[in-house]
């Protein structure tokens, strides 16, 4: 039998040979060359919001066939999506055909759930934070050296923005080769659930020396599906905080999308360092969210959701100066700083929902919460980029448009931080000036044994800052540009 560490170490390889995809950075740059031949307007209009409702419309299906499959096949299948999409992009020149590569990065993009759980049904929950810590530093690696890869070919002219292609087209193969060798799944949280030892009083027979395996039930795994639901979304807490986080998303998944379009647009000269931006943007988002992981918020939460409302409005404000700026390094910067706060944040907002969730239905809310924020991400798509039902806005007002999203981000935080901060003033005033009043010492312990309840009652609904389910939160937003 493997152990935890030999099947943690086999899904980081696949997680940072899949991730290792040097020709990312320069995307854009290799479909409006000469080698495609595609105008920045068609990306801009066709090819990208296409590829947005590709993974919009492969989110739902491909998180319930992941669980039904139990998550070994999704992994084989994201490796060979790989492989089609590197492939079309390679010998393909009609727009029709590169639509088609952009059902393949649909695909690729929303079978990513499969990488993220797969290790929680394999090894036992003592190990969940360490190898969630190995994923995660697997997938960071993979896209820092893919940016550093990049940028070093490109600068030295040793290759091409082609032959970037070639090296991604290989290493998913790799990729492939690598999901083939995973050891099979027994069980699933929702439709191959392993039943309780005790089945109406009496104990089932288990053999310790074989693995336990689940059995399939449709009906039991829709049941629990809505359980988890309206267990996760009838708490106030989950869904205020849920709506920022899909609105965060939706942002910043617009802003990675279209984000090499727009450093094309104003760049003034040929030599361009998207590689090392990517790298740079990785190397310290990482250190943001090990920031936020570090932070005490339990002793300071009135100051931390101070930050993360300034983080809201910094993050508007950089992207409000990428939309004007005239200088690519000036852009190059705000975007850095961009996804560092945002990764701060986002890690922060995701670990306060994650406390309120019964360890089951952590991957569901947080599949709910990602479709939506690709729903989101669709109806910007809809309403900026297209000219059918859209405003067909060119692509420095797209972004002011994107502002307003981390705009309504910030109003949900002020309310948030607007409450705690009447509620804590009130203790404060009514202790400070009931203690003046009150001269025996019984009366006073009495007094703030009584606000002490209130407070913690009035309190309820708001969002604690426990930090420990920090590690089982994804940078993605984490979901990558498209490649």
């Amino acid at each position: 039998m493997q152990t935890w560490a030999s099947i943690s170490m086999l899904l980081c390889i696949f997680g940072f040979f899949r991730e290792l995809r040097p020709s990312e950075p320069f995307v854009t740059e290799f479909l409006t060359s000469d080698f495609r031949n595609i105008t920045s307007e068609q990306l801009n209009r066709l090819v990208y919001p296409f590829g947005t409702y590709a993974v919009f419309a492969q989110l739902v299906l491909v998180f319930l066939l992941t669980d039904m499959l139990r998550y070994k096949p999704i992994i084989i299948l994201s490796a060979c999506a790989g492989i089609a999409l590197f492939a079309i992009l390679l010998w393909t020149r009609k727009i029709w055909e590169l639509l088609i590569g952009q059902i393949f990065y649909g695909t690729f993009m929303a079978s990513e759930v499969a990488y993220y759980t797969y290790i929680y049904a394999k090894v036992e929950k003592e190990h969940y934070q360490i190898v969630t810590g190995h994923t995660r530093a697997a997938i960071l690696s993979g896209r820092f050296l893919a940016g550093v890869l990049a940028q070093i070919l490109i600068s030295t002219e040793s290759m091409n923005y082609r032959q970037l292609h070639y090296i991604s087209f290989g290493l998913q193969v790799v990729s492939f080769f690598v999901s083939v060798t995973l050891p099979p799944v027994k069980q699933s949280v929702y439709f191959y659930r392993i039943e309780d030892k005790k089945d109406h009083g009496r104990e089932l027979a288990i053999n310790p020396s074989e693995p336990i395996k689940g059995t399939f039930a449709w009906r039991k795994a829709f049941k629990l599906l809505m359980k988890h639901a309206i267990s996760g979304y009838t708490n106030a807490t989950v869904i205020k905080w849920s709506i920022w986080w899909l609105l965060a998303t939706a942002g910043q998944l617009q802003v990675i999308s279209y984000v090499q379009i727009l450093w094309k647009e104003i760049k003034g000269s040929e030599s361009v360092y998207n590689g090392g931006v990517e790298a740079a943007a990785t190397l310290l988002g990482a250190g943001g969210a090990l920031a936020a992981g570090s932070m005490k918020f339990s002793c300071y939460k009135y100051a931390y959701n101070l930050i993360i409302i300034v983080g809201s409005l910094v993050m508007g404000s950089l992207l409000i100066i990428s939309s004007i700026v005239e200088n690519v390094w000036l852009a190059y910067a705000m975007y850095v700083l961009f996804c560092v706060i945002f990764y701060f944040v986002i890690t922060s907002a995701g670990a306060t929902i994650a406390t309120q969730l019964c360890d089951d239905s952590f991957g569901l809310i947080f599949g709910i919460n990602t479709f939506l924020a690709l729903a989101a991400q669709s109806l910007l798509t809809l309403l900026v980029a297209t000219d059918t039902l859209g405003f067909f806005l060119n692509l420095r007002s797209q972004y002011l448009i994107y502002v307003y999203s981390f705009c309504i981000v910030y109003g949900i935080l002020w309310k948030t931080l607007y409450d705690e901060g009447i509620l804590l003033l009130w203790v404060f005033l009514d202790t400070k000036t009931s203690l003046r009043v009150l001269s025996s010492a019984s009366e006073r312990v009495k007094l703030l044994t009584s606000i002490s309840t209130s407070f913690s009652k009035s309190t309820s609904s708001l969002p604690p800052t426990s930090i420990n389910s920090l590690e089982a939160i994804s940078l993605r937003g984490n979901i990558s540009r498209r490649s």
